[in-house]
């Protein structure tokens, strides 16, 4: 969510988030990419330092330093290609099994949210893991919307049932709860 955030405050009309899944590489990929401003190579540079932040409502910036953090600690990386003006893309790749992955938590939520919350930015998501597929194109639910927002009642319960099914389908639920069982043990 807070990489979707920094693209929305960005000025993006696009996020796309491809989360990619490759147990036979052992690799755990996320990837989200915007249209926004961009960054230059200086604040791109940067970006990963928890005491630099744009911001002026506060002196710390964290998404990006901890998101770093993370993946370097799961035997990883973080990449940020940006150009200024086109757009900014942020890779973190994990080694899917190691211990200290963190599960990806409530995407369910993640997704239905940014989706409501950010009815002017084209949200794309993609997970793949293994042969299974899910694909969200918010962008194709308003065009079939033909206005109706995704704030109806109606819509956000079909809303709910599609991303609650297909993110069942790519097995996103079952891995969050496999992950879960053997850091337990």
């Amino acid at each position: 969510m807070d990489l979707i955030e920094n693209a929305v405050e960005a000025g993006c009309r696009r996020v796309a988030i491809q989360i990619d899944e490759d147990m036979e590489a052992d690799l755990f990929t996320i990837r989200v990419e915007d249209d926004g401003r961009g960054m230059s190579p200086e604040i791109a540079f940067k970006a990963t330092d928890p005491f630099w932040t744009t911001r002026s409502c506060r002196k710390v910036g964290l998404g990006l330093p901890l998101i770093a953090a993370t993946a370097e600690r799961c035997a990883g990386s973080l990449q940020i290609d940006s150009v200024l003006g086109q757009g900014t893309t942020v890779t973190a790749v994990f080694r899917h099994r190691h211990i200290d992955r963190p599960p990806l938590g409530d995407l369910h939520s993640t997704l239905v949210t940014a989706l409501v919350a950010h009815p002017g930015v084209d949200i794309l998501y993609r997970h793949q893991a293994g042969q299974r597929s899910f694909e969200l194109d918010g962008a194709a639910i308003r065009r079939e919307l033909e206005g109706v927002p995704l704030t109806h009642p109606s819509v956000l319960k079909w809303l709910d049932r599609y991303i609650s099914e297909g993110l069942d389908e790519v097995g996103a639920y079952a891995s969050v709860k496999e992950e879960t069982d053997a850091k337990a043990e």
